[in-house]
């Protein structure tokens, strides 16, 4: 797979030169992507990672470390990009040698002079006697390469403290450019320091002139006397008298100097126990410091002489040393207790606890500090989630009244798609519940909500802390260069990188504790019996809306995007994911069981007032109802990075589907309700007809109530709109926000929607249709009328006349309703008068001529009057009613029914104008 980016090219170095543990700036281009890009660090072949610190893509500051070669490259490598190249050279150099009079920045190390000074068989002098500067002249340090030199002098050093000492590179190093005139004060200089080494032999020896001068007296006059005497007497007498004299003197000199010897010793006692005070006094001192600044909080203080003490009396074998060396390990025991109680103390910042986990380990403690702490975190985060539910438990189940007086979600804060509409309010989700968060929302949130919210608040702001705790052991930045030196860092890594399982465990332990305290409180179903106990306990006296989910949703999804912006593993996540896809799935199921109730009572909604259509306002309260349930779950069905469609499983695709259906078929029920209930059982106080529609005759305006034929005309208009119009509309709706089986909602919805039609259409047919053929017969055979017997036709009988009345007066119930439901009622209706008038023609057993005329001329007269809305089934009926008449043999016959069909229509001409009127409306239609 090839890289995104280039190799690192170190481009510049800043100093190029130095000692170790320099600290140098880095210049370059690609130099990595963040800190965890950068993976490799090496100076002059030596690793300086653990103290590199990355600033940006082209810097990157850091210390240089200890290495063999003098001069090397500068390489960098990144995840990105790989291992890099340079274009430019550090050279490392050797620190110089600190005396002890010379001014230092650092901490020396003294462990060598002090072991010097204590070694008394080597005759070193101690380091206060060692001059800074020997020759007593101004030093001045030449610019002679320290290769050459060591070239020059192979073995041997310029230290005039070191074995191999070479004078000759002493002085070209210091007195390179030193005049003649003086190093000859330089030589008297060491000739004074020479002598002055003698001194305190010769003070012994002025101090005991007189007695060497009498002895000296006394061998003298011993050694004549012999010589005059010559014999062995007096050699033996004089040899007495000499070791006499010699006692005489030694005893004299011991009464002499014994007292001045004696304070002499005493204050050379004293001098030399002052001296070891004085020069031990960081040691005496310190247990008392200890425990100064720890009270202090200067913990850093102590350990910094700790160190020290350490270093230098760790390993002593002087009994007074070890006494206090011990004093002192017990106080920095007691101050490992105290920083670990601090450490595990809860709550606690992130910066705390590292300095504290670095303080800690610089002490070396025992164990692991830095995982302690980390479990300890762990623990106090999952009390934190557990104590945040039962106090909220509690406070439900303690504050009734509380509850009682809180918004009914149902009617007050859920807002009602009918109230919605009939305030003319923006159809916009949460228009005004996310603003105006004011103090009172919280009284007015159900218990559940507010303890999401608070949940996840706790989890979002304590979980950053505690990966970042992780992050920083697992790549040791919890530590200090002195854990880096002394391989503290590499076993915690070590450690880290077996522990990775349980910290893993540890976090996907707080997961879940998080997930089953939401799902404990807003999914109570989906936890298992043995969980209801530990992660629920709350009282569900009704659920939550659809609302107040979506809520909940965005709460949750604002902290798992929190979370991931941690760089947290997906798969530790995904437990989140779940979750919010349970919620999606129950936010949209109970939205859709609120909608269809809140259809349910359209029907108290229903005003009846009729617009020019023919419609009422109830399809529209429909869609707009729906689409405002739909919008209202926009937010939940979008699909958030990483999340998955609400509509992936398929029992879920079934029930939002059956519950579309369902809501569907709700209100096609309440569509029967409103047109098939009794009129004793409809409230007629607001009902009323729009002014703006059409009113051939005011039936409607003239009575204070609907009959319930108009009522039938009006939920037929309806229908044939939700048909048309508002059900593909509600469909396309589904489609856009992503629901499935819209296909088998809108077809199962379509079938009962004309059932419904279909029912009410034959009830209003049944209504008006079966008093009219129900008076064809009376009216035939009125005053004893018989096809056999009868006279000349003199124009249209009466009963075909009041037939053509009434179907007039249904044409114009149906048109003041809804001109489109015209063709289609008055067609029905003459497909039943022509089938009676049909069948009644039919039964007669025989007709006289003028008989034969009569039914011919009223046969005709209708057929013609009705022509606009004749249907095969009609023209069949009107059909066979003549085949049974016998057939017109006279031309006279022929012209006098014309004639009498003639008069028939000019003498009905205005009443028979609605069927003309209409004529281009049916051939629209």
């Amino acid at each position: 797979m090839s890289r995104a980016r280039q190799p690192p090219l170190v481009t510049g170095i800043s100093p190029n030169e130095g000692i170790s543990w320099t600290k140098v700036t880095i210049r370059g281009e690609n130099l990595g992507t963040g800190p965890t890009d950068l993976i490799g660090l090496t100076i002059c072949g030596h690793n300086c990672l653990l103290t590199a610190e990355w600033m940006s893509a082209s810097k990157i500051v850091c210390r240089v470390g200890q290495s063999k070669n003098d001069k090397g490259d500068i390489i960098v490598t990144t995840k990105s990009g790989g291992k890099g190249t340079s274009t430019v050279s550090f050279k490392l150099l050797k620190p110089e040698k600190i005396g002890i009079l010379d001014q230092s920045a650092v901490w020396v190390d003294e462990m060598n002079y002090y072991d010097m000074r204590t070694d008394r068989n080597k005759g070193i002098p101690p380091l206060s006697l060692r001059p800074a500067n020997p020759l007593g002249i101004e030093i001045d340090k030449g610019r002679f390469p320290q290769k050459d030199l060591e070239a020059l002098f192979p073995g041997m050093s310029a230290d005039f403290t070191s074995e191999n000492f070479s004078a000759a590179w002493y002085l070209i190093e210091n007195h390179s450019t030193t005049s003649f005139d003086q190093l000859k004060t330089a030589v008297v200089n060491l000739k004074k320091q020479a002598n002055k080494k003698n001194e305190g032999s010769l003070a012994y020896v002025k101090g005991g002139l007189s007695t060497f001068f009498e002895a000296q007296d006394a061998l003298s006059a011993i050694h004549q006397k012999l010589e005059a005497d010559g014999t062995e007497k007096v050699e033996g007498s004089m040899t007495q008298k000499l070791e006499n004299v010699l006692n005489r003197a030694s005893n004299t000199a011991d009464t002499l100097f014994q007292e001045v010897l004696g304070r002499k010793d005493k204050a050379d006692s004293t001098r030399n126990a002052l001296n070891v005070l004085q020069r031990f006094k960081f040691l005496f001192n310190l247990p008392l410091n200890i425990e100064r600044n720890i009270q202090k909080g200067d913990y850093d203080v102590v350990i910094n002489d700790y160190e020290k003490a350490k270093s230098l009396f760790g390993k002593t074998e002087v009994q007074v040393f070890k006494k206090y060396y011990a004093e002192v390990e017990t106080r920095i025991e007691a101050l490992r207790e105290l920083l670990l109680d601090k450490l595990l103390e809860t709550p606690s910042t992130l910066h705390d606890q590292k300095r504290y986990i670095r303080y800690l380990s610089d002490l070396h403690a025992p164990g692991d500090p830095a995982w302690q702490c980390i479990g300890a975190q762990h623990q106090w985060i999952l009390q934190l989630m557990h104590n945040c539910k039962e106090s909220y438990v509690k406070e439900q189940k303690g504050n009734t009244l509380l509850h009682s007086t809180m918004l009914d979600l149902d009617s007050d804060v859920r807002p009602s798609p009918i109230g919605h509409l009939s305030q003319t309010a923006s159809l916009k989700r949460g228009s005004s519940f996310q603003s105006g968060r004011d103090d009172a929302w919280r009284y007015k949130a159900p218990q559940q909500v507010v303890f999401v919210e608070k949940l996840t608040k706790l989890v979002v702001s304590q979980l950053p802390n505690f990966w970042k705790l992780w992050i920083s052991y697992v790549n040791g930045s919890l530590f200090s260069e002195t854990a880096e030196k002394s391989g503290q860092m590499e076993r915690s890594k070590k450690n880290a990188r077996q522990r990775q399982n349980d910290f893993k465990k540890m976090i996907q332990e707080v997961m879940h504790s998080l997930v089953k305290l939401i799902r404990g409180a807003l999914l109570p179903f989906s936890l298992r019996e043995g969980e209801s106990r530990q992660y629920g306990g709350w009282e569900m006296k009704s659920e939550l809306s659809g609302q107040w989910l979506t809520h909940v949703i965005q709460t949750v999804r604002l902290s798992s995007e929190s979370l991931t912006a941690l760089e947290i593993p997906n798969d530790m996540l995904q437990i989140i994911q779940d979750l919010i896809l349970d919620l999606r799935v129950r936010c949209v199921i109970v939205t859709l069981q609120h909608t269809a109730e809140d259809i349910k009572r359209l029907a108290e909604k229903e005003d009846w007032v009729v617009d020019n259509e023919g419609l009422t306002s109830l399809p529209s309260q429909f869609e707009q109802c729906i689409i405002h349930s739909l919008q209202s779950l926009k937010t939940v069905l979008d699909c958030k990075p990483g999340e998955a469609s609400v509509f992936q499983q398929q029992k879920t695709q079934e029930d939002v589907c059956q519950l579309s259906i369902g809501i569907m078929q709700v209100f096609i029920d309440c569509l029967e309700q409103l047109s098939t209930k009794p009129d004793g059982d409809i409230d007629t106080a607001h009902l009323s007809v729009d002014v703006s529609s059409p009113d051939l005759f005011g039936s409607i305006h003239e009575d204070s109530s609907l009959s319930s034929e108009q009522r039938l005309l009006i939920a037929l208009s309806n229908c044939r709109y939700l048909e048309r119009h508002t059900f593909l509309n509600i469909a396309e709706h589904f489609e856009k926000h992503g629901f499935q089986g819209v296909e088998k909602i809108t077809q199962v919805s379509m079938e009962s929607l004309k059932e419904l039609d279909q029912r009410l259409f034959e009830m209003y047919i049944e209504f008006k249709a079966d008093p009219i053929v129900g008076s064809l017969e009376p009216g035939i055979y009125a005053g004893y009328f018989d096809w056999k017997d009868c006279l000349v036709p003199a124009g249209v009988r009466n009963y075909l006349k009041e037939a053509l009345v009434n179907i007039i007066a249904v044409h114009a119930e149906v048109f003041t309703i809804s001109k489109d439901l015209v063709p289609r009622v008055m067609s029905r209706v003459i497909e039943a008068v022509s089938e009676e008038l049909s069948r009644l023609m039919q039964c007669v057993s025989s007709f006289s001529k003028n008989g034969a005329l009569q039914a011919r001329l009223e046969i005709c007269a209708l057929r013609d009057t009705v022509a606009v809305y004749l249907t095969p089934e009609s023209n069949s009926s009107f059909k066979q009613a003549l085949e049974a008449l016998p057939q017109l043999s006279s031309g006279t016959d022929k012209k006098l029914l014309e004639e009498l069909l003639n008069k028939f229509k000019s003498s009905m001409h205005l009443q028979l104008t609605c069927f003309q009127a209409s004529s281009t409306a049916m051939m629209k239609t």
